[in-house]
């Protein structure tokens, strides 16, 4: 079971292309709103409909928690108590993460990257703290997963897919969409 949280802001590709590509994996999925409300807009005004409140869930048994970059969506998902508290539960429990763009600096300064190779979008090198960036499209080291942007959203996705299932059903969902 993944979670995906989806703040005001979010960059629709990079929410929105993790969870089309886990479901054609065959990977359980939930989008999570952490606004109170259902309905999400996107950092281009494209309105999604979560598919419920960050309250509604029990985060116990995930596999997974994924973060969509964007702005001012970023900083949307860092300002909220209640899911960094889960960010650093899940890290001190040695539980898979995964963020693409701008997401990635929340894992940063909650000190949650520390000895990781990680990337992130350029410019937000300096908030992951004590890793070590390394600018490609997709990296994972251990159990973090860090995308570099809109334009790595489908790398990112294999590498969730790759971590949770494995490389043959990455490269089979790569080829069906003509990525590979």
């Amino acid at each position: 079971m993944v979670y995906l949280f989806l703040a005001d802001g979010f960059e629709e590709i990079e929410g929105l292309t993790v969870v089309d590509m886990l479901r054609r994996a065959e990977i359980e999925i939930t989008t999570v709103s952490i606004t109170g409300k259902e309905s999400v807009n996107g950092a281009h005004n494209i309105e999604v409909k979560a598919d419920g409140l960050f309250e509604e869930y029990d985060y116990e048994t995930a596999d997974m928690l994924v973060l969509p970059g964007g702005m001012p969506g970023t900083r949307n998902l860092a300002a909220h108590e209640g899911l960094v508290n889960l960010l650093k539960e899940f890290r001190q429990e040695d539980k898979a993460l995964a963020a693409i763009c701008a997401a990635p600096s929340i894992l940063g300064e909650q000190g949650l990257l520390k000895g990781k190779s990680v990337t992130c979008f350029p410019g937000f090198e300096d908030k992951l703290l004590e890793a070590n960036p390394t600018g490609h499209k997709a990296v994972t080291d251990g159990n973090i997963i860090t995308g570099k942007g809109m334009g790595t959203a489908i790398d990112f996705s294999l590498e969730i897919i790759q971590f949770l299932k494995d490389k043959e059903t990455a490269e089979k969902i790569g080829k069906a969409i003509q990525y590979l």
